[in-house]
Formats: C-alpha cells, structure tokens, sequence
C-alpha cells in the first residue's frame, strides 16, 4: 500500500531562486506614486492648508521646595495659609515641641531663606525652613492635607527613645523612614510592655491625644502572680495611693485564667509612668504580663504583629480629628 505524498514545492532549484532574487531590498514607505499612465506623479499640496509646526511639549511648572514658588509637588498652587510662628510650625511638621525649638532658634541652629531665624518670627508656606543645613518640610494648620497616623504592635524588649545609654532597641528603628520631618511618640509604654503605641508627624495632634483633657481611655489586658480579692479590686476601682499621687481604673474586668495565668482587663484615662503596675503592687499583687490593647478609638488589629506598623488613610485621620474637635 502506497503512503499519500504531499506535494512537493515548485522544482525550481535553490541556486536558481537565489539568482532571481531582487539586487536591492525595496522601501515600500518610499514608493512614487503612479497616474494612469504608469509614469510617477508628485504628491498634491495643498497650497490653502497652513504650515505645520512641530508640537511642543507644554511647560510644567518648577516644582521641589527649592524653585516651586507658589507651586506645590503636584503642580498645584499652595494653599494660601496665613503666617504663622516659626516654632509652632516646626513643631506641627514632627521636628518637636514648641520648647525644643525656641530653644534651638535661640542657639542659632534654624535659618530661614538662609538667614538665622529669630524667636518670635514668622513665616509663610514658600519659605525654606533649614535645621543643621538640612532641609525641613514645613506643615500649616490651614492645609488641607492631614498628618500622618501610625499604629505600632510593640513587642517587648524595646525602649520608646532615640537615645538609650545602654544600647537597647529602639521602637523608631522599626517606623517607615521620612524626609524633613520625624515620627512623635502618643505616650509611652515601658521595656516590658508590649502592645498598641501610636505616632504622629502632628506635635499638636500628640499633645492632644496624651492631654488629659481629651479623656481618651486606655486599655490594658494584665496578667496578674497573686490573689486579688474582691477588697482589693473595689479598692483600685475606688482609688490608691501612689508616689505622684491617688490612681484609680475606670474599670476592672475578669478576663479568665488560673493561678499564675490570671488575666484581667483594666482601663483609665491617664498614662502616668508604670501606673499599672504600680497599681496592682500597692494592693499585693505582681503583673507579670502587661498588653495594651486600646487608646481612644484606636484598638489593636489582630492581624497586626509584634514589630509591625499601620498607617492609617486620610480618611481615617479626619475622623480622629473630628473626633477631638467634637467638644
């Protein structure tokens, strides 16, 4: 049985193709244009159309704080902010309190526009703000623009400060990096406590969350080594007496456990040092394990872990701030 064959291509052989091959390659974009007759015509013009002009690119404006002017990074026009006191500003832009700066301008250390700046002084968003010859991203009250917000599940082990003589870990080693401005601790919580610690490029929006007048509550998950009796929780839901005077929980809860595994749940409106702990001491007992959980409207996540941080959106800020507005 014959196999079916398929057919071959032309019998023309390979060196004759090659030979019948065109000597130059042919530009087809460049081809002339041929009337009826064969012969090639030139293109027609015409002579009522105008000229093209090659398109320019549109000029955008100077940005950068060295040549925006009234230009912002964007390209848009600033927000026409009064003038407002130099050291207010910095404190606003996270660079620290409004004491640490008079301080600072009175030690030479701030320029303005490359001069040195003076206490009292005043300035205007399309100045150049300057601290050590480095450059520092100014922050208005009147932008639009809210400051940023960070949740941070602090682990234990780590001191909340730039600067430890002892070498420890520091919170801030862990916090996204930023240009012309630094992170502002709300509060403190100590080497052995772990939980929710919150910061803020906003010096005035710190001190409003730590000021007692916000009545912003804090909540703490403690594990507690001792019996705590019924006496001795009416007693700290009354008041005891402490060295930097009388404390008190708002409330008290059990949360569960046994023996040495004893949790409770306690919340006050004030984040005086090792005061919980030294809460619990003054009725017996010991805290061996201490979370914070919650502060103002802010609880912890719990997908967030130990050494890692959230910031919040926009949209979220603005609500704390109206929160805090709301009398």
């Amino acid at each position: 049985m014959k196999t079916k064959r398929t057919p071959f291509r032309s019998s023309q052989k390979r060196g004759e193709d090659f030979e019948n091959r065109p000597k130059k390659a042919v530009d087809r974009d460049n081809l002339p244009a041929h009337g009826q007759d064969g012969e090639s015509q030139p293109p027609e013009v015409d002579a009522a159309a105008p000229a093209r002009t090659p398109r320019r690119r549109g000029m955008v404006p100077p940005t950068g704080r060295a040549n925006r002017g009234t230009i912002g990074r964007n390209g848009k026009p600033l927000v026409q902010a009064k003038p407002e006191r130099l050291q207010k500003v910095l404190a606003q832009a996270g660079v620290g309190s409004r004491r640490e700066m008079e301080a600072w301008i009175a030690e030479g250390r701030v320029t303005v526009n490359g001069e040195v700046a003076q206490i009292g002084q005043s300035v205007v968003p399309t100045d150049k703000v300057k601290i050590g010859g480095r450059l520092v991203n100014i922050r208005f009250t009147g932008s639009s623009r809210p400051p940023r917000v960070l949740m941070y599940h602090k682990p234990e082990g780590e001191i909340v400060s730039r600067d430890d003589p002892d070498g420890r870990p520091s919170v801030f080693a862990a916090l996204p990096r930023m240009r012309g401005g630094r992170w502002i601790n709300v509060g403190r919580l100590d080497f052995n406590t772990s939980g929710l610690l919150l910061f803020t490029t906003s010096g005035e929006l710190a001190n409003r969350l730590m000021h007692p007048s916000s009545q912003l509550v804090r909540e703490y998950a403690v594990r507690v080594l001792g019996e705590l009796t019924d006496e001795a929780q009416q007693q700290l839901l009354n008041g005891v007496m402490l060295e930097d005077g009388q404390a008190s929980f708002a409330s008290l809860v059990d949360a569960g456990g046994e023996g040495a595994n004893k949790w409770y749940r306690v919340t006050l409106f004030e984040g005086r040092n090792r005061e919980v702990r030294r809460m619990f001491e003054a009725v017996g007992c010991t805290v061996s394990r201490l979370i914070r959980v919650r502060y103002g409207p802010f609880t912890l996540p719990p997908q967030l872990r130990r050494g890692r941080c959230r910031e919040l959106d926009e949209a979220e800020v603005k609500a704390l701030m109206r929160a805090l507005d709301r009398p």
